[in-house]
Parts: C-alpha cells; sequence; structure tokens
C-alpha cells in the first residue's frame, strides 16, 4: 500500500504493471486540486485506476469526468444515453446476450483522435459474480518486446476501423447500418509516443486494428498476431470485478480491454455507463500525425457520423 503525501489518497496497486484502487476521496464531493492531480499521477503510473463505493449519479459522473478532460458525445453509432446526458453511454449485458465475448480492443480506434481515457461506471444493478473486465498495459507490452522487433514496430502503420471483421456488419442491425453507412476508419502508427511523459506504447487493438501498411497480407496478419500475443500476455493484465458503486478510469491511449462476456450466461443484467475524454491525434517516433481516411474526428462537440438518429 502506499499513501501520496499531503492528501489522504491512498493508492493500492493490483498487480506489478497495471492497475490500481484509489481509496480516501467521496466523488459525490467537488474534488480539490490536489486531489486531482494525485489521480492523474495514479494513471499516469498504473494506467487504469479504480473507485469502490462510489454511488453517484449522472451529473456526479459528467463533473467528475470534467476534471480531466473534455468529454465527447457517447459514441459515434451505438450511444444509448440516458435522457439529458447525451456525454453517457450506457453500456447492459442485454445487448451482448449470445456473444462469447468482446475482443480486446481499445476504444474507438477507428477515428483519426481517438479518447484520450474512458470512465466507466456502475450502477446498481450489476451480478454478484462475471460481467469482470480484464485491462493491459501497452507501455509494458512495448517495453518488453526483443529490440529487434521494438525497431521493426517503431516505423510501422496500420489501418483501423469501425467493423468489417470477421464478418461482424454481415447482418441488418442499426449499429451496421449505420457503421456500413457512415465509416470510420483511421491509419495510426504502431508505435505512439505520449506526449505528457514521452512513453511509447504498442498502439494496436484487435478490435480495430485491420492492417498493417506496406506490407503483404500474410505479412500483415503474422505482425498482427504477434503483437496482439504481446498486448494480451497475463503479466500485463488486471481483471476488475464490478460491484454496486465501481468506477474503472482508464488511460485510453495506452490501456487495452476486453470483457470476457461470461455475463451473457447470467440471468442478471449488468448494466454500466461510460463517459470517454477527447483525445489528440496520435503521433509515431518519427513526429507524424495518424491521418483519417473516413470520417471526422471525435470532439467534445459529438462527431457527425451522418447516421440516422
Amino acid at each position: 500500500m502506499t499513501t501520496l503525501e499531503r492528501t489522504r489518497l491512498d493508492i493500492r496497486p493490483l498487480s506489478v504493471f497495471t492497475g490500481a484502487e484509489i481509496h480516501g476521496v467521496d466523488l459525490r464531493q467537488p474534488l480539490a486540486q490536489d486531489e486531482i492531480d494525485q489521480i492523474k499521477a495514479a494513471l499516469r503510473r498504473w494506467k487504469v485506476v479504480f473507485f469502490r463505493d462510489q454511488h453517484i449519479d449522472h451529473a456526479q459522473h459528467l463533473a467528475f469526468a470534467q476534471h480531466f478532460g473534455r468529454p465527447t458525445s457517447a459514441h459515434p453509432y451505438d450511444a444509448n444515453p440516458p435522457e439529458g446526458y447525451p456525454q453517457i453511454r450506457t453500456i447492459s449485458s442485454k445487448s451482448t446476450v449470445g456473444r462469447r465475448g468482446e475482443r480486446w480492443h481499445t476504444d474507438v480506434t477507428g477515428v483519426v483522435n481517438p479518447p484520450a481515457a474512458s470512465i466507466l461506471r456502475a450502477g446498481r444493478q450489476v451480478p454478484e459474480y462475471g460481467g469482470d473486465t480484464v485491462f493491459t498495459n501497452l507501455e509494458v507490452a512495448y517495453r518488453h518486446l526483443s529490440p529487434a522487433v521494438r525497431a521493426l514496430a517503431d516505423g510501422l502503420w496500420a489501418r483501423h476501423q469501425f467493423g468489417g471483421y470477421n464478418g461482424d456488419l454481415d447482418n441488418q442491425s442499426l449499429y451496421a447500418q449505420r457503421v456500413q453507412a457512415s465509416p470510420l476508419v483511421s491509419e495510426h502508427p504502431v508505435v505512439r509516443v505520449l506526449p505528457d511523459t514521452g512513453e511509447r506504447v504498442l498502439f494496436v487493438n484487435p478490435g480495430f486494428t485491420r492492417r498493417i501498411k506496406d506490407v503483404s497480407e500474410e505479412e500483415s496478419r503474422h505482425l498482427l498476431n504477434l503483437f496482439f500475443d504481446e498486448i494480451t500476455r497475463p503479466e500485463y493484465t488486471v481483471r476488475f470485478r464490478w460491484q454496486p458503486g465501481s468506477i474503472a478510469f482508464w488511460d485510453n491511449r495506452a490501456t487495452a480491454h476486453q470483457g470476457p462476456g461470461d455475463f451473457a450466461y447470467l440471468d442478471v443484467e449488468r448494466v454500466l455507463y461510460r463517459i470517454t475524454l477527447e483525445g489528440d491525434v496520435p503521433a509515431g517516433i518519427d513526429g507524424r500525425h495518424s491521418n483519417a481516411v473516413l470520417g471526422k474526428p471525435f470532439s467534445a462537440f459529438g462527431i457527425d457520423t451522418g447516421a440516422a438518429a
């Protein structure tokens, strides 16, 4: 256990590389500046931080998020926000019944400026067991590559997009129709440099990364499988069990996460609420920035996907 100086905040790491719980703060109340600073410091160190027993409402969730950035609209395609809160995405396990779980992903990397961070909150309706979320640390994954593979990754770029993976748009769902009508596609460096720390992260994920540029299809597949295996190594991960009032706050630039989906086999619905914070345009080691192939940036005022409301 580590107690940060000057405040009562209590930071409790949950694994060697990733994740820590923060205790000693009441998120129903306005935060002091040193509390904000120390939450930011913990987030930089552990990439994802967790809070327990924080029974806050939508307005308090939004107020907490605004201490750390500019909230975006709920989602480019699949929002389902609570009435009056277009920045909040409602995530229900009912929408995933029958699925075998999510692919590992970093949120919304199909846009040119993926969210800087995400703040996911449990309401009062979560199962006693099941429905955990697993997080991994992309900085550690990059750091532990062999020097030769790091050097290769440093010069690579990849295409990220919504949908079009293993037939996931071969249906007539509203989500599939919206993605097909207004696709969001961007090219990002495989190794991203974080502007505030200078850290390098392996910025690929199975959920959105479709292809390595300027190599053959077969080479791309092998390279992505190598990188995906690295970012999901168990020793880099932490598993979080949801309880009523739990909050997960992660650096979306430096993590990927997965909902294993076992809640699909439970009778109890799991309901979570997510806010994402506007991100910058990633830059690679050579200073070049990501570029949008299709679609607009995901701004604090929402993104016009051209889809019907």
